[in-house]
């Protein structure tokens, strides 16, 4: 079927209010028309993510319903009558309209629903599905995405997002849901007179409030000092506000000073086009908000509080934001060296990165005989460790973390946490501040140590049904074309995660890469430095993940330079291939 039978199917379908079909009709542009009905919204490891709008790939309560159904069969058929389903949502618009359309749905195929109050953060809902024994959670957000999109994403009863063969599964299920009168629905208080569905709030909120309390390494540096440290923060508009507060509040930080222009939830951003903790200037307001209050650290979390950003003072005085890699080391250092201090650190402990994250975390493992693991891009890998860790007991899990503001300690949560972080963060702040340093001078005391490693990142946006073909035709280039050096410099490994194999090019051997399979290449040249090349699983992009080791940070950066714009011609050769 054509993207014009679909469109019709929509017009004429009794099952579509008018609303939406006076939509349809209003779009003049032919491209747009085809971007919206060239395909279903896809349904991956995450669950869906687009932008809001009518259209068979865009989000809708249509789009939204034709998922639950399918979910709903998917349940029923794998837990029978045993099944009930957690959800959550953020501040984004639609959130509230899409969390009940997946409620009605699961309520009207017999299924209890838990659904949340008021909006709350994506980690307390992977919490939710393991406190209230749920078989599955939705969550719906589109975490970090500009206002125009939203998203639904699927965990499994363990509270990690679901991975790639239940994912398989629930797509499957979904698919077969190939016309709207097959979506079953209830209205809510028919659905509450039932007790299928039952709104939770502060009885969960405290028990997950009280386990992200108990992580705290150092209580005595916290309950003696805590109030010590002056915090600003901003929640970017999200979900992080009250829960973030509320853990700094119990553990004794008085000094929290909140962004009021970016308090509030709101889903149009309007202080924040791209609401990402990765990018500077959310941080703006933060920063002349700064000039006066002069804090020892600075955050900020994205709409569904799973991302947190840090700013700290240089050496020159100047407010930098930390990328991911450099907060994710100094998290790693200081939970590992705390835990070993405090004669806490297990003998078979782990820490957790994924593929494109830096090396530098595996020197400071090493240094800590303490073992760091590699897994797929996705935090859903690092949860599906975590649990295989609970089920083998071979492993303790210390920390994960990912390149992209992700972090996790403990193992209640099986998704990255920015409130967990949050108050771990701020945390190793008052541990360093104590001792006349700020976060940037360990930055560079664990640099010196270490090595000087300088991760960056491409993003390259193609829209639409020809973009994700040239994606998938430049990743088909490299995987075959490749040339054998960058600069001179050899490539020394390749690993191809779709084929599952990893060429020593130097010595001509292959071996297994026992991990999923999926659609990234990795190559590693001879000084160590390395790229990574794959498509985004969450939106129309192309990433490309770099890093480099320099004998200072200003030779990093320069390295960084030159490596980076060789692999941008490389990558614009594959793309016009």
């Amino acid at each position: 079927m054509n993207y014009r039978e679909k469109y019709e199917l929509w017009i004429n379908s009794n099952m579509v209010d008018d609303k939406t079909k006076e939509e349809l009709r209003g779009i003049q542009d032919e491209k747009e028309l085809e971007d919206r009905f060239y395909r279903e919204l896809e349904f991956g490891t995450g669950g869906l993510r687009g932008i809001i709008g009518a259209g068979s790939n865009r989000m809708n309560v249509y789009t939204v319903g034709k998922a639950t159904q399918g979910l709903a069969e998917y349940l029923l058929n794998t837990y029978k009558d045993d099944s009930s389903v957690s959800i959550a949502y953020d501040s984004r618009i639609m959130s509230k309209e899409f969390a009940e359309t997946a409620a009605a749905v699961l309520c009207a195929n017999n299924i209890k629903v838990y659904l949340f109050e008021s909006l709350r953060p994506t980690p307390m809902l992977s919490y939710t599905v393991r406190h209230l024994n749920s078989k599955a959670g939705i969550v719906i957000t589109a975490s970090h995405n500009p206002k125009q999109y939203n998203g639904y994403k699927v965990y499994g009863e363990d509270g990690g997002q679901v991975t790639d063969k239940a994912a398989g599964e629930i797509l499957d299920k979904i698919t077969a849901v190939d016309d709207f009168s097959k979506i079953k629905t209830m209205d809510l208080e028919e659905a509450k007179s039932k007790g299928l569905l039952i709104i939770i709030g502060e009885d969960v909120d405290k028990t997950y409030i009280e386990k992200v309390k108990s992580l705290t390494i150092r209580e005595e540096l916290v309950n003696k000092y805590a109030k010590d440290l002056k915090i600003i923060y901003t929640p970017i508009h999200g979900t992080g506000n009250i829960p973030v507060r509320r853990v700094l509040k119990e553990l004794g930080y008085a000094n929290v000073f909140v962004v009021k222009e970016q308090e509030l939830p709101d889903g149009t951003f309007p202080t924040a086009a791209y609401p990402n903790p990765e990018e500077p200037k959310v941080f703006s307001l933060a920063l002349d908000m700064a000039k006066e209050v002069q804090p020892d650290i600075i955050f900020g979390t994205d709409p569904d509080c799973d991302r947190i950003g840090v700013v700290v003072k240089d050496n020159s005085g100047e407010y930098k934001v930390l990328t991911g890699n450099q907060t994710g080391v100094l998290l790693t250092h200081y939970i590992v060296s705390s835990l070993k201090e405090t004669n806490k650190l297990p003998k078979n402990g782990v820490v957790i990165k994924t593929i494109v994250t830096t090396e530098m975390a595996r020197k400071i493992a090493e240094d800590f005989n303490v073992e760091l693991i590699d897994v797929l891009t996705g935090f859903k890998y690092i949860g599906e460790k975590i649990k295989e860790f609970e089920e083998t007991g071979e492993n303790t899990y210390l920390f994960g973390f990912e390149e992209s503001y992700g972090y996790l300690a403990g193992d209640f949560v099986r998704d990255k946490d920015a409130v967990i972080a949050a108050a771990l963060i701020n945390e190793m702040a008052l541990y360093y501040k104590i001792k006349g340093m700020s976060l940037y001078d360990a930055l560079i005391n664990l640099y010196n140590k270490y090595g000087f490693y300088k991760e960056s990142l491409i993003s390259i946006e193609l829209q639409g049904k020809e973009g994700q073909e040239k994606i998938s035709k430049a990743l088909e280039y490299l995987r075959h074309s490749m040339k054998p050096a960058v600069d001179g410099v050899k490539i020394v490994r390749k690993m191809d995660y779709k084929l599952s194999i990893e060429k020593d090019l130097l010595n001509i051997e292959e071996s297994i890469i026992n991990l999923p399979k999926s659609n990234v290449l990795k190559f590693i040249l001879e000084d160590g430095s390395w790229f990574v090349v794959r498509p985004s699983g969450t939106e129309p992009k192309m990433k490309i993940y770099l890093s480099c080791v320099g004998n200072s940070l200003d030779n990093a950066e320069e390295k960084m330079g030159i490596f980076k714009n060789s692999i941008m011609n490389i990558v614009e050769e594959a793309c016009n291939c």
